[in-house]
């Protein structure tokens, strides 16, 4: 792990921050190409933020499409509200992403998301369904599975590098390889006071509801033409999640993906911002 005082590669890559006031909550993101507006949405793992979860697909999207990658409430550089006085729920990040598409004021969007960031593509979508065009659910949260063992990784850190660790090992498949750099950004930035009490909270809720999920008939109503990515090996969210939400999205086509875990745009960038790209830019 990065152990002098030199910038962390990751964070010294990052483009320039930008900032938009999405319903009260100050929200960061990162941006790449023109275009079609594309925003991507991180999952909820302790040190997630848009740039660490998407650094590497984030370029390949800006050859063809206006990406931004941003940051959820109580992650990266966005607002970390008080959890005495803010719920840390799936609502929140729905209503978050909806603000801030409605505050980007440029006409309908893509939503591209993974796990947690799925389930609030599809949140988004049905608070302000004509302003989205297209949906991306990659690994996505939604199905009722209960807390399973892969989970534990992320409901139990313990905000040490060797939890961080295992948390990353969880996500990825078997042969991915773990950069010391990235451990060290998403360690560094989940140590972070405001953004550990956010963490905590949402975690806490998230076993009040015993697990991430909504009800079938709530995702049945997301009526966008929606691709559903899959990897064969995740086991934070199992492949039945994925292979459900084709059932109970009308309007979804699939591609699942060998030798992966959670972590599709990871594991194998370019196969996925292809296939997404295919799906975005064509009829």
């Amino acid at each position: 792990m990065t152990t002098d005082n030199s910038p962390n590669p990751i964070l010294a890559a990052r483009p320039q921050s930008h900032f938009v006031e999405a319903g009260g909550l100050k929200t960061h993101y990162v941006e790449s190409g023109v275009g079609t507006p594309t925003i991507l949405i991180h999952g909820g793992g302790a040190g997630a933020d848009g740039w660490g979860n998407w650094r590497n697909c984030l370029p390949l999207f800006g050859e063809s499409v206006r990406a931004m990658a941003i940051d959820l409430v109580g992650f990266g550089n966005s607002s970390k509200p008080d959890p005495a006085t803010f719920v840390y729920s799936q609502d929140a990040r729905d209503q978050q992403l909806a603000d801030f598409i409605e505050a980007l004021d440029a006409g309908p969007v893509n939503l591209v998301g993974n796990s947690t960031g799925g389930l609030t593509a599809i949140g988004a979508a049905l608070l302000k369904p004509n302003l989205v065009n297209k949906v991306v659910l990659m690994g996505s949260a939604g199905i009722e599975t209960g807390v399973i063992a892969p989970l534990k990784a992320l409901t139990e850190y313990d905000f040490t590098p060797a939890g961080m660790r295992r948390i990353i090992s969880s996500l990825a498949n078997p042969d991915f390889p773990i950069e010391d750099d990235l451990i060290t950004y998403r360690y560094q930035l989940s140590i972070d006071p405001e953004v550990r009490a956010g963490y905590s909270a949402f975690m806490r809720w998230i076993g009040e509801q015993n697990g991430l999920h909504r009800p079938e008939e709530f995702i049945a109503r997301l009526k966008h033409k929606t691709l559903v990515v899959h990897g064969k090996e995740d086991k934070v969210v199992p492949l039945s999640s994925g292979l459900r939400l084709l059932e109970l999205i009308d309007n979804s086509s699939g591609y699942i993906l060998p030798h992966c875990g959670h972590w599709a745009m990871m594991e194998y960038s370019q196969a996925f911002t292809r296939v997404t790209l295919d799906f975005l830019l064509n009829d």
